[in-house]
């Protein structure tokens, strides 16, 4: 492990199993421990830390208060042919997701189409992992989950929308290329702003909104993030909000909890899609879409800089981290050792 005065290079073998005794340490059943482990990993290993290591602490923190259970089986009620219930009765998002993934995966392959609404399940952890699992099968993957109010609507001042991410994946035609979308419907992650802050840098404009409305620059007066592409994103995050509350029937803007604090239950939804296009009858082989996918990156003004489809900066900072290891905060990797090491509980 290599280290500078505030990071430090950790090799992805230490790091899995760190966080796995962590939250084993924590009371978690191991095989869930393995599943929310490789969750949090991926945060990291894709270059999204804000859904990393750092947000272990604040897990355990809500396991050791009762807010997150383990070894409890989601409830699974089949209302539809094609519709999947899931109560996730206070379980570990990656956990309950995985198992939901798993019933509308295997459902699709005889009806074309599966849904899983989810409720009660906790952080859901990036889209892209679970959507891309579901490609990998063959599948068209759609993701949806509702969060914290964190966004301001357009023209408004006040946080009353959650950040609201979409994961859509599609097959290729090889199963270790799909094409991934993980994109939330905020113009920046709260991670991002709190990084400034800790730096002491100006925002960006467009990040963040005062308390008058007006561009912050400042993280220290930043009271709402703004949605990406002014009223368009709004829309959009305003459309996922209203959808997954619907489905899941889960709460929405100022009376979404438990992801970002260690005190409230959870109140936020999730959305599986899974599309068979074998049981639909549609070749793989359809439309070129690697080569699509190749024409467009060729088609960059600049022929040294390819332009970037969604999902290859990801993919290409994962082989990276794979082989030389994730860059943490030593904050975040100290705080990861100590609750590896810590005996026992503090419930």
């Amino acid at each position: 492990m290599s280290a500078s005065a505030a990071v430090v290079t950790v090799p992805i073998p230490q790091l899995r199993t760190a966080l796995v005794r962590a939250l084993v340490r924590a009371g978690v059943a191991e095989d869930e421990a393995h599943l929310q482990a490789e969750n949090l990993l991926e945060g990291d290993l894709r270059g999204h830390p804000s859904h990393g290591a750092r947000r272990l602490p604040l897990l355990v923190e809500r396991i050791h208060r009762g807010l997150v259970t383990s070894g409890v089986p989601p409830t699974m009620t089949w209302t539809t042919e094609s519709v999947l219930e899931v109560d996730g009765r206070d379980g570990l998002g990656a956990v309950v997701a995985h198992q939901a993934i798993d019933e509308i995966s295997d459902r699709a392959r005889s009806t074309g189409i599966a849904l899983a609404c989810v409720r009660k399940a906790h952080h859901v952890g990036m889209l892209a992992p679970h959507v891309e699992r579901i490609a990998q099968g063959g599948m068209i993957a759609i993701a949806m989950t509702t969060s914290e109010a964190l966004v301001h609507p357009w023209g408004g001042t006040k946080a009353l929308l959650g950040t609201n991410p979409l994961g859509i994946a599609i097959p290729t035609g090889r199963a270790d290329a799909p094409f991934v979308l993980d994109m939330s419907t905020a113009a920046v992650s709260r991670g991002r702003i709190l990084d400034h802050a800790e730096r002491g840098l100006p925002l960006p404009p467009g990040w963040a909104v005062d308390d008058e409305g007006t561009p912050a620059t400042d993280p220290a007066t930043a009271q709402a993030i703004s949605p990406f592409g002014g009223p368009k994103g709004f829309a959009l995050g305003l459309a996922l909000e209203l959808l997954v509350a619907q489905l899941t029937q889960t709460e929405v803007g100022a009376r979404v909890h438990g992801t970002l604090d260690a005190t409230e239950p959870v109140t936020k939804g999730d959305v599986f899609l899974a599309v068979s296009l074998e049981r639909l009858g549609i070749a793989m082989g359809g439309p070129d879409i690697l080569g699509y996918l190749e024409e467009l990156r060729g088609s960059s003004a600049d022929p040294a800089t390819p332009v970037l489809i969604p999902g290859d900066r990801a993919r290409v900072a994962r082989e990276r981290h794979t082989r030389d290891g994730v860059h943490l905060s030593r904050e975040v990797w100290e705080g990861v050792r100590r609750l590896a090491d810590r005996k026992g509980s503090t419930t």
